[in-house]
């Protein structure tokens, strides 16, 4: 008896080696062990037109031309043989000899010497320099040449007003950094929309004012601050069903926390046999809206499906991750931006209370560790009928930092490409088309943290949430939305939503429990139902009827093709 511990633990040793192999398949895959960031692009989902320039930039008062001394003794003509314009940064010699041709190799009238400087005016406010003039300075004519001095408009100061906890500069900063000298209307404008398309700001106005000097305008913008603070409560059925599907979560944001225009967001989710914590905090950097983040999410989770949940498998995970974004295209339809992450991942996996389970590419004490360089490009154009956004994110996996190192793969060095996209055209009123594409390509195997899972809620809908969990895979989507009632006064709108998904995944290796049996391609096509309150409250219900059969359960109503999900937001 006094040697029973031992030959249960030999015994527990033995049964874990012989059963290893099928229950590899049935660890929490990495979307309920370690919360994947957001990868794809999140375009609004009904484009919105831009704001009118009418309503943001009040019509600009003419610029004061200086009064230009008129000689003494002005002949009846005078020929010019060649204009000299002044203090331009702008327009070249040549741009301007072509809008001088006219009154040059000819006798002109006096009147029409200040037409000739009316031309150069005219050249510029034809480009949007609204506040830049010409004139013709006091100069005695020698040898058939008159000067044309341009004073190029600037703003003298920008004044704002209508801000309670959002710092000045910060809209005053994004202002000046776009609009120079000489001070160009579409630019102005420009800086005005994509303010106005902040979500710091809930409306803005502005106003050119004569400054104290020519060429000088003083430009009065006052705004309308957002609300910051919001509360989303979310439940829906789009965790793994060996934790549980049913997902209760409850997150808090804060977009202007130290009215420096950063955003701390903060979110609780839990299932039945899953806790997770996940939390942002954003600084700009720049009045080009480059910023940087930090990260930080932690979960514990345990498979709860039977009848593996009598293994006791129990899985704990913990991000980190710091990464650097800065747009370099911006306007108001269209923004191209890089970015740099540095990530670091971790999660540790155990059954029968203390046995290192055997998850592969995890070392002899379950763990799996993975420190990564991952570089970014997003690109995002709307319009009022559609959005489009794209994101390429390169994955460097290193073998640095105490990371998981094997003798074969997959360990933490790994390289994978990522590209995922999504277009929304709005064809009618709340008539919305939605198409969907993911895909990603790996140099080798890859532990379950980095692979690509196909299946579930927010992929082929039909099957249980990551059905199959590879090294590569793609996916793509199509879905129509189609208004059934509406109810403006309420912002009410119900749509349905017939879709069809389609993904295919392959494995760099072969599979690990040796089975290839299963079909490594998933279809659907089906049917959803959409309410939208405002911004409020947002209710779905989906039903995906797999169109390729795999081995599954029934026991939840993923299993059986369903899915839902509610969102609510307070405040």
């Amino acid at each position: 008896m006094g040697n029973y511990p031992f030959w249960s633990s030999i015994g527990l040793i033995l049964l874990a080696s012989a059963i290893a192999t099928p229950l590899k398949a049935q660890l929490p895959p990495p979307q309920d062990v370690l919360p994947p960031t957001e990868q794809t692009p999140a375009p609004s989902p009904t484009p919105a037109p831009l704001p009118p320039p009418e309503d943001l930039l009040q019509p600009a008062p003419s610029t004061p031309t200086p009064p230009e001394p008129i000689p003494g003794e002005v002949p009846a003509t005078i020929t010019v043989e060649r204009f000299e314009v002044e203090g331009s940064t702008v327009f070249s010699p040549e741009e301007f000899a072509r809008v001088l041709a006219p009154y040059t190799k000819r006798p002109i009238s006096f009147a029409e010497l200040f037409q000739a400087r009316s031309a150069v005016t005219q050249l510029y406010v034809d480009k949007g320099y609204i506040t830049s003039g010409a004139l013709i300075p006091p100069q005695t004519l020698r040898g058939g040449v008159v000067r044309i001095q341009v004073v190029e408009g600037s703003l003298e100061a920008i004044n704002i007003t209508g801000t309670k906890r959002l710092n000045p500069n910060y809209i005053r900063d994004r202002i000046a950094i776009r609009t120079g000298k000489p001070l160009n209307q579409q630019q102005l404008l420009s800086a005005l929309q994509l303010l106005q398309l902040n979500p710091l700001i809930e409306n803005l106005s502005a106003e050119l004012a004569t400054g104290s000097r020519p060429g000088t305008n003083i430009l009065d913008v006052n705004i309308t601050e957002a609300q910051t603070s919001h509360i989303q409560i979310l439940a829906d059925n789009g965790r793994s069903p060996s934790v549980g599907s049913f997902r209760r979560q409850v997150q808090a944001n804060e977009a202007n926390l130290l009215g420096l225009g950063d955003s701390l967001s903060v979110a609780y989710s839990n299932t039945d046999g899953s806790n997770s914590l996940d939390t942002n905090y954003t600084l700009p950097l720049n009045a080009r809206d480059g910023t940087l983040s930090f990260s930080y999410g932690t979960s514990a989770s345990e498979v709860i499906e039977p009848p593996f949940n009598e293994l006791d498998i129990n899985a704990s995970s913990r991000y980190y991750e710091l990464t650097l974004r800065q747009p370099i295209i911006q306007t108001p339809s269209q923004e191209f931006a890089l970015g740099l992450t540095a990530a670091r991942r971790e999660s540790d996996a155990l059954f029968f209370g203390g046995v290192p389970f055997p998850s592969p590419g995890a070392d002899e004490r379950g763990r799996t560790r993975i420190s990564a360089l991952q570089f970014f490009q997003e690109w995002t154009a709307r319009n009022s009928n559609e959005v489009i956004a794209a994101r390429s994110q390169f994955n460097f996996g290193i073998g640095a930092l105490g990371s998981t190192i094997n003798a074969t793969a997959p360990d933490s060095r790994f390289f994978s490409w990522r590209g995922q996209a999504q277009w929304v055209r709005l064809l009618a009123a709340d008539t919305l088309l939605l198409v969907r594409a993911d895909v990603q390509l790996a140099d080798r195997a890859l532990v379950p943290l980095e692979q690509f899972g196909l299946g579930g809620i927010n992929s082929v809908r039909g099957y249980r949430q990551d059905a199959l969990l590879t090294d590569n895979g793609a996916f793509a989507s199509v879905e129509l939305r189609l208004p059934i009632y509406r109810q403006p006064q309420q912002r009410l709108v119900v749509q349905l939503a017939p879709f069809v998904d389609l993904g295919t995944t392959w494995d760099n290796s072969s599979s690990v429990d040796g089975n290839t049996s299963e079909s490594n391609t998933l279809a659907s096509l089906g049917l959803g139902l959409r309410c939208q309150l405002g911004d409020r409250f947002t209710a779905r219900l989906d039903w995906g009827i797999p169109l390729v059969d795999i081995s599954s359960g029934d026991r939840t109503w993923q299993e059986n093709g369903l899915y839902f999900s509610v969102i609510y937001n307070p405040f």
